[in-house]
């Protein structure tokens, strides 16, 4: 049979423009169609965006300290609506650049709604497309809870798409999404009230992470309401009144929500079935190749039951492209994935927890810790302490997992992540010299809590 196309990719984000292009450099016919900006989540309204707003409420803190380091007072109110220009200018561009590699690498762009036909046919806005191969890479859209009233919260969409400032700002969720943009509105002057269903911030994180930033969020004057559920929300004339059980504070009452509890691969409307790809638990299932249920049939990405993270999206895109037209099998390994949060403050953590590390190796491991003054704070107020830590197996001398809060964190993290996968002992730390001054180097002179 002759298809129109060698691949079709379905989704113009990380892991969809880095299969077409790596494709089409093997020499295969490629298309790839995209019914909102190429880009996907991560550039058009996810972490790009998220961390430009980071960048704008470091200013602040920077602000606080200038008088101290000399600078006399700045001001210290944004104008949000040149930060916003500014940021979707930026967008802009990088969408376009996006284009324009894959214009580069022959890639043909279609814009429209696709759903299969068959597991070789497709309908992209009415046009009737067929391909050999097929890649799935949609990823995942914001889901709202079933709250009473949850129509009037917005999503993390929606929030970058907003004309004015938010005055106060209720955010729904307690992931690195939502205290993100805690941390974020908060420095750029808004009041935020963070509430969080469990007893604390940051799940899945070590939790003497989720101690120090939370701890730090509520000292920079942000209230976490913890053990909290929304009950119903109403609006009051401009206003919106949240109604919440089990905490002490019964309602609040804000002009902005935003709900940041939910991500679930964005499947509705692709008709899978007709495809016949099997979905489990609400994600398309892959095997180690990125390979469905359909042979020709591929995903990648936050629309799979793989970690939705975007290098995860890239690296499997690439890896399919190399295994299924260079004839190179590549897999993709997801083991020990560094992680960022450009909260206020930042924090970042690679492999292991501590309790993680306790369930499988037991009374072997051992911590080592260490909270101390940033040098900057030598001279400026102080604020936070950075915090760093290490996990290790006693037994073996394995570094198992790094985990920081404070300024650089994510840059520094980055880096531990290599040596921890190539399996790096707490001996190796201990020998290295590093860079002074530096919160880096104290990573290489911890001791035993």
């Amino acid at each position: 049979m002759t298809f129109d196309y060698d691949l079709f990719v379905i989704g113009a984000g990380p892991g969809g423009v880095s299969a077409a292009r790596l494709a089409a450099t093997h020499g295969a016919k490629v298309a790839i169609a995209e019914r909102d900006k190429v880009g996907g989540t991560c550039v058009i309204h996810g972490c790009i965006p998220e961390k430009l707003m980071a960048y704008a409420a470091s200013f602040s803190h920077v602000f606080e300290d200038a008088d101290e380091y000399g600078w006399g007072k700045v001001r210290r109110r944004i104008n949000w609506q040149q930060f916003m220009a500014a940021k979707d200018k930026a967008i802009d561009h990088l969408s376009q650049l996006h284009i324009q590699h894959l214009n580069e690498a022959g890639v043909e762009l279609i814009y429209g709604q696709t759903k299969f036909l068959d597991a070789h046919t497709l309908d992209v806005g009415g046009r009737k497309i067929t391909s050999d191969k097929i890649l799935i890479a949609v990823g995942a859209e914001a889901v709202k809870p079933n709250i009473p009233g949850i129509e009037y919260a917005i999503t993390s969409r929606e929030m970058f798409e907003l004309k004015q400032q938010p005055e106060h700002l209720a955010i729904i969720g307690s992931d690195q999404i939502a205290v993100k943009f805690a941390g974020s509105m908060n420095a750029l002057i808004s009041k935020v009230t963070l509430i969080v269903r469990d007893d604390n911030i940051l799940p899945g994180r070590d939790q003497d992470i989720r101690t120090r930033v939370q701890e730090s969020m509520v000292k920079n004057g942000i209230p976490v309401l913890c053990n909290a559920n929304i009950e119903k929300i109403e609006q009051v004339k401009d206003d919106f009144c949240l109604s919440l059980s089990g905490h002490n504070q019964d309602t609040i009452t804000v002009n902005t929500i935003l709900n940041v509890t939910n991500r679930l691969p964005n499947l509705n409307g692709l008709d899978l079935g007709k495809a016949g790809v099997e979905v489990r638990q609400g994600a398309i299932a892959v095997d180690e190749y990125s390979c469905t249920s359909q042979k020709n049939i591929f995903a990648v990405g936050d629309c799979t039951n793989r970690p939705h993270w975007t290098p995860v999206a890239i690296a499997s895109g690439r890896a399919f492209a190399n295994t299924v037209f260079a004839n190179q099998p590549r897999t993709v390994n997801l083991e020990c994935i560094p992680l960022a949060l450009s909260s206020q403050p930042e924090a970042a953590t690679v492999g292991l927890t501590e309790a993680e590390a306790r369930d499988k190796y037991g009374e072997s491991v051992r911590c080592y810790r260490s909270s101390f003054q940033p040098l900057f704070d030598s001279i400026a107020q102080p604020e936070h302490k950075t915090l760093i830590k290490l996990v290790v197996d006693g037994n073996s001398n394995l570094v198992l997992g790094a985990h920081m809060v404070g300024e650089y964190a994510a840059e520094i993290i980055e880096c531990l992540a290599l040596a921890i996968r190539k399996g790096a002992t707490k001996k190796d730390f201990d020998t290295t010299i590093g860079i002074h001054p530096s919160a880096a180097e104290e990573f290489f002179t911890l001791k035993n809590e």
